[in-house]
């Protein structure tokens, strides 16, 4: 029997495949020109929706999956070390693909790609914007209309962001795991990641027990986008065929404000993000990356007309000193619990 579930690692969200996706906390980028990659400041804390049935949304309960706190304007990458073999994942923001900006679909597609293919694609910083560039992931609230969900569809109904998670067909499998052996008796290697652990049984939404925190309705986020960095979407050069038709599995990521957070979790949210200006007046790095192996997707016509948060939220005046050439580094050339889907 082929195991869906998704599992939750620490912060690290394990799909069925050998995919595994943190979010991480990064500075964000002014609104206007083009910049180098963001460092990782650290993880978002994420956490299952259905170990908090008395105190999170109802809507939430229904549709599973995880959940994890998002400032206002708060930046964020996805980052996909540690996957394990080749996948295909899709990433939806409010159920808007991010790569090829059409709906979200439970299917593959080339014409246009709708999926990165891991473990080539090592993050993910925004929505395919431009030729060798994307337009950053930035938190808004649900009902201003600056979300991507809201400017390409015309509603904002999700918000969050969707993962889904395609494997190998057996036979390109087989030969690609062939190729491995091969290539790491020639170059020696760390061994492989632990495995994922038991699952979980799935966990029904309870009543709110009396004298529990009342019950929110949806105080949810979306991504809207800001600046642009240099970063490609890398083209699939495998034939379709020799991915799986249907979804291996799939996990809806809710984005709540700090201090729904804490009412839903009890916990503490992060501290606020970083002061852009003065990371880079400390001569902390920034990167490049470049896969010279690698083609580049074009965007596509619904993402490049995406407009910037700023156009909603007002100017960002938050202060901005470019890095120094020599900042920006250049890159390359456990148990867990079982997430439970719902009805989205």
């Amino acid at each position: 029997m082929t195991d869906t579930a998704v599992r939750i690692d620490g912060n690290t969200l394990r799909l069925p495949g050998g995919v595994a996706v943190r979010f991480v906390r990064t500075l964000r980028l002014p609104e206007t020109g083009t910049h180098p990659l963001p460092p990782g400041l650290g993880e978002f804390p994420v956490r299952r929706v259905g170990d908090y049935p008395d105190t999170a949304p109802a809507e939430w309960l229904a549709r599973g999956g995880v959940m994890l706190p998002v400032y206002l304007r708060e930046a964020m990458w996805l980052s996909f070390a540690g996957t394990a073999e080749p996948a295909a994942l899709q990433v939806g923001v409010g159920k808007v693909c991010a790569v090829s900006g059409e709906p979200w679909s439970d299917r593959l597609s080339r014409k246009p790609q709708n999926y990165l293919v891991l473990p080539r694609q090592p993050w993910l910083d925004g929505i395919n914007s431009g030729k060798g560039t994307v337009r950053q992931f930035v938190a808004v609230p649900l009902g201003l209309g600056a979300t991507v969900e809201g400017q390409v569809t015309g509603a904002e109904v999700w918000g969050g962001v969707q993962l889904q998670s395609f494997a190998l067909r057996d036979e390109p499998l087989a030969e690609w795991r062939r190729q491995e052996r091969l290539r790491r008796e020639r170059t020696p290697a760390p061994g492989p990641l632990g495995g994922y652990g038991a699952a979980l049984p799935m966990m029904a939404a309870a009543p709110a027990a009396p004298g529990a925190a009342p019950r929110s309705r949806s105080a949810g986020m979306g991504l809207g986008v800001g600046g642009s960095m240099r970063q490609e979407v890398y083209q699939d050069d495998r034939p379709p065929r020799d991915w799986a038709e249907t979804p291996a599995g799939r996990v809806f990521v809710h984005l709540v404000t700090p201090p729904e957070w804490r009412r839903i979790t009890g916990e503490a949210p992060p501290p606020s993000p970083v002061d852009r200006a003065a990371y880079t007046r400390a001569g902390l790095p920034w990167y490049d990356y470049y896969d010279e192996d690698a083609r580049d997707l074009a965007p596509t016509d619904a993402l490049e007309a995406v407009k910037p948060v700023g156009d909603w939220l007002g100017d960002d005046l938050e202060p901005w000193q470019q890095p120094s050439q020599g900042q920006v580094l250049p890159l390359k050339d456990a148990p867990g619990k079982a997430v439970e889907d719902g009805d989205w």
